[in-house]
């Protein structure tokens, strides 16, 4: 077969290497093995065949001098991410992906099936396969300020395949297996916070991260000694096949609802969940590498591969993004509009950038209204505990509004959510150019209005662009980023500065109709809505896409987005290309007040 680390050319080395030392309170020597690849946080540690390779022999290192204890332990902020995707992704045959399979497991399962007692002391990020090293150790110690813990690989279209189907189970119970594994992945790639790793028993024990190591010595030692015990799920509990089969069932209903039987990965990995219960470790690492090397050849992995690659790596370096060192500061932005959206923006400006946010609207009464619904949502934030007292304060005094445009004067970055209308927005922004600075920047959150057209007028062209956002606007992470004729370099690049800052990944679009996601949208949710123009039972039209497990159904979008700004799309998009986008005589009619609802029918398809 052909050689592992060939397939892996690009492979950053995670090297291993072992220690002996002598660890107050415990008798003989502690083997420490500290896993890094020589890069600082921004490169996370993972593991590709050379660097499972000198874990592997790091670990009988450790093992060969019998040792009282060995513990694992990652770089500064890093325990390990799992293994190295891009070799994974360009694996070409299921024999290659069960022998990469095969290599993770034969070198974690050392420090499992060893008769000394193992520790992962996880000082940092932990994901997927740095997870499931941490799950073959005997014992658990987490960091508190670690960042991310979580196994993603049901999201990217495989399950975890080191280990982690077979011995989670055993850890922590099928049910808190099944929300790390299936749950967690399938919601946005929900990160365990180390206060939930605790409570569902991922680890053993949250220690302070100042004094990490020293603490987490001091914790195996008292292990070692019988003073601390630590308890597992109990298999033998009375109630444990009602457990089970509970689990089992919430984990089917939650892959039924996230993917709509599009993808076989969570059902696999339900699979190899139960077989764990039953199944030996050698027959159940063998299943489970088995499901692996399947899933890796698979089109549904490729296409997580591609999201993930389109979505992550290149949200940190988005394709034509100016030199960073470009943008400007920020200090202050300013919301023009105080409706739903508008509202929405602002709560998101303060909260992630921590700088004075001032909105307006065209009287009082609405700025009123859209002020107190924000006063609203804080106090919903911190009744839920999602902000601190502190912070609630905090975002009640940055937030302010007026109905004066010179309270824009200082501020770098103002943004419009006003009515969907181009003579309205070109309006507001030769209004605001009286009042700002000429480097401030002018940005619509249009959704598909021409940006270039808004800024044709105006004595300073360079600093109008598109900052398009998409609703919820806390929630949903993209940011279509629009250059128009005239954007500068130093506008863009400082927009891509503030979408950073609030935590999105943007993308770089032309100024063309509909941009991206719209354009795209708006051509498959025109299928159904024609089909249902011409007679098709909407029911029936609507459902027409579930095998593609996309997360919510056309109608259901149409329903989030609203029909009027659906319809207005549509129509932009039907003046550019009249043979490609239709406009949808229902929805239109809906949007003029003649129907109430488009369609409304009951799980059994009845209207």
């Amino acid at each position: 077969m052909t050689d592992l680390t060939e397939l892996f050319p690009q492979e950053v080395v995670t090297k291993a290497t072992t220690r002996l030392l002598h660890v107050p309170g415990v008798a003989g020597q502690v083997a420490l093995i500290s896993i890094d690849n020589g890069k600082d946080h921004t490169r996370p540690s993972t593991f590709g065949p050379a660097g499972l390779a000198s874990l592997s022999a790091a670990i009988d290192e450790a093992i060969a001098a019998k040792p009282t204890a060995i513990a694992v332990t990652g770089k500064p902020f890093i325990f390990a991410v799992g293994a190295d995707l891009s070799g994974i992704s360009i694996l070409s045959s299921r024999e290659t992906g069960r022998a990469f399979g095969a290599l993770g497991q034969n070198t974690f399962r050392k420090l499992h099936e060893t008769e000394i007692p193992t520790f992962a002391f996880i000082n940092g990020a932990a994901l997927g396969g740095g997870l499931e090293l941490g799950a073959h150790c005997h014992y658990r110690t987490l960091a508190s300020n670690t960042a991310m813990m979580a196994f993603p690989e049901v999201f990217l279209g495989i399950l975890p395949g080191w280990g982690g189907t077979q011995l989670l189970p055993k850890i922590v119970g099928p049910e808190n297996a099944v929300t790390v594994i299936i749950e967690n992945s399938l919601n946005q790639n929900r990160s365990l916070k180390p206060k939930d790793a605790l409570t569902l028993g991922v680890v053993d024990v949250v220690l302070d991260a100042a004094d990490f190591l020293e603490q987490s010595f001091i914790w195996m030692a008292s292990v070692l000694d019988g003073k601390t015990t630590v308890n597992r799920w109990d298999e033998t509990a009375a109630n444990a096949d009602e457990v089970w089969s509970e689990a089992l069932e919430r984990g089917k209903i939650i892959a039924d609802m996230k993917t709509k039987g599009a993808s076989p990965a969570p059902y696999r990995a339900l699979e190899m969940i139960k077989l764990s219960r039953t199944a030996s470790l050698d027959d159940g690492l063998k299943a489970e590498g088995d499901a692996l090397a399947d899933l890796i050849n698979s089109d549904e992995f490729r296409a997580g591969i591609y999201s993930f690659n389109l979505t992550q790596k290149r949200a940190r370096k988005p394709v034509g993004a100016p030199s960073p060192g470009l943008a400007r500061k920020v200090t202050k932005v300013g919301v023009i509009g105080a409706g739903l959206m508008a509202a929405q923006l602002a709560l998101l400006f303060a909260r992630n950038m921590h700088v004075p946010v001032v909105l307006t609207d065209v009287d009082q009464e609405r700025l009123d209204k859209g002020l107190a619904g924000i006063a609203k949502d804080i106090a919903g934030l911190a009744k839920k505990g999602r902000i601190s007292a502190d912070e609630s304060n905090r975002l009640t005094g940055l937030i302010s509004g007026s109905l004066d445009y010179a309270v824009f004067a200082d501020a770098e970055f103002i943004i419009e959510a006003v009515f969907e209308e181009i003579d309205v927005k070109k309006k507001v922004f030769a209004e605001l150019e009286k009042h700002i600075s000429p480097e401030a920047i002018l940005a619509t959150n249009t959704s598909a209005l021409s940006v270039s057209a808004m800024a044709t007028d105006l004595q300073h062209p360079e600093r109008v662009l598109g900052f398009h956002f998409f609703n919820p606007v806390a929630m949903l992470p993209l940011v279509e980023i629009v250059k128009a004729e005239s954007t500068d370099d130093a506008c863009l690049a400082t927009a891509f500065a503030v979408a950073k800052a609030l935590k999105k990944g943007p993308i770089l679009s032309a100024d063309a109709a509909g941009f991206v996601v719209n354009r795209l949208l708006l051509r498959f949710m025109g299928e159904i809505l024609a089909a249902i123009d011409e007679g098709t039972p909407a029911e029936v039209a609507d459902g027409a896409l579930a095998p593609l497990g996309l997360p919510m159904s056309p109608i259901m979008l149409l329903q989030l987005v609203g029909p009027a700004v659906a319809l207005h799309v549509q129509a932009r998009l039907h003046e550019s290309f009249p043979d490609r986008f239709g406009v949808s005589e229902n929805l239109a009619r809906i949007v003029e007040g003649k129907h109430r609802v488009l369609v409304a029918w009951d799980d059994e398809g009845n209207q």
